[in-house]
């Protein structure tokens, strides 16, 4: 299924199920695409993730609810998945400025949140860098944390900030950043921090070894300073690139980006010139 076909149907259904405890997994398998990689191309197409969409418009419909009709606070708290009033009241105060009792007895102004709606913008002769290549098994020497899709965007920045904070940089520089999910269905993934792993030496306490297989590659340079570099580039993939795709599609379930040593530049991963990859798994169609 095209991207952009994905999306509107992913929409589609969420807006239909709405008021039920809908999830990232379920809603990838009604587009037939993997939650590990449906989860990215979401968040960098949309600019939100499943969790945020879909608590975004709960909020808002439940505004419009309150204003609109005698429905009670504690009727709208369950309709909308919450435990409690109170918690339901946290989470309305948040996204609309003011408690449900303020909105409704002081006619108080909420806000929207409209449905995505899909729009097309034609652009020509856009050019991206990018070469498919065999590469052998590889075995890396890592840091590994599970995470779950719907908050990976915030703690995997988390986990590295973690990693060098705690002295564990001195055993795995990050040479590797590594997204692991052989079966594609599951709500979580193994991440890995990692380097080339050296059979000669000793396993670290709190570090594991992992073999990534065999596969054939989309390999995407990205040159410029962290972060940017990389979102630029993984917004290009999922917007410009995967639509175009008419040979390969998605091989696996694993993503790995590749760190140059930061000290080969003057201003580290800061640099203007500094080099990354994004190597993502393919076959053909």
């Amino acid at each position: 299924m095209e991207w952009a076909k994905a999306i509107s149907e992913a929409v589609n259904y969420i807006e239909s199920h709405i008021t039920e405890n809908i999830t990232l997994y379920e809603v990838a398998a009604h587009v037939n695409i993997s939650p590990f990689y449906f989860h990215k191309g979401f968040s960098i197409l949309c600019g939100y993730t499943i969790g945020e969409y879909i608590k975004s418009r709960r909020m808002a419909l439940a505004g419009e609810e309150l204003i609109t009709s005698d429905i009670t606070v504690m009727e709208l708290a369950m309709k909308y998945g919450y435990d409690s009033p109170d918690s339901f009241a946290k989470a309305f105060s948040r996204f609309h400025g003011d408690t449900p009792l303020a909105v409704r007895r002081n006619k108080k102004m909420i806000k929207t949140f409209a449905p995505l709606k899909l729009t097309i913008s034609l652009k020509g002769g856009y050019i991206m860098d990018y070469r498919i290549v065999k590469k052998g098994a590889f075995t890396v020497l890592g840091a590994s944390k599970e995470f779950s899709y719907t908050n990976a965007k915030q703690t995997i920045p988390q986990f590295w900030q973690e990693h060098y904070a705690s002295g564990k940089g001195k055993y795995v520089c990050g040479m590797f950043g590594i997204n692991i999910d052989p079966q594609m269905g599951n709500e979580k993934f193994e991440y890995l921090i990692a380097d080339i792993y050296n059979p000669s030496m000793d396993i670290p306490d709190g570090f594991t070894v992992r073999t990534i297989p065999a596969f054939t590659w989309a390999v995407f340079p990205c040159k410029g300073p962290l972060p940017d570099s990389m979102q630029d580039v993984n917004t290009k993939i999922f917007s410009e690139w995967l639509p175009a795709l008419q040979d390969y599609e998605f091989g696996a379930g694993y993503c790995v980006e590749m760190y140059d040593a930061p000290d080969k530049y003057p201003n580290g991963t800061n640099d203007e010139n500094y080099y990354t990859e994004i190597w993502i798994p393919v076959k053909k169609k």
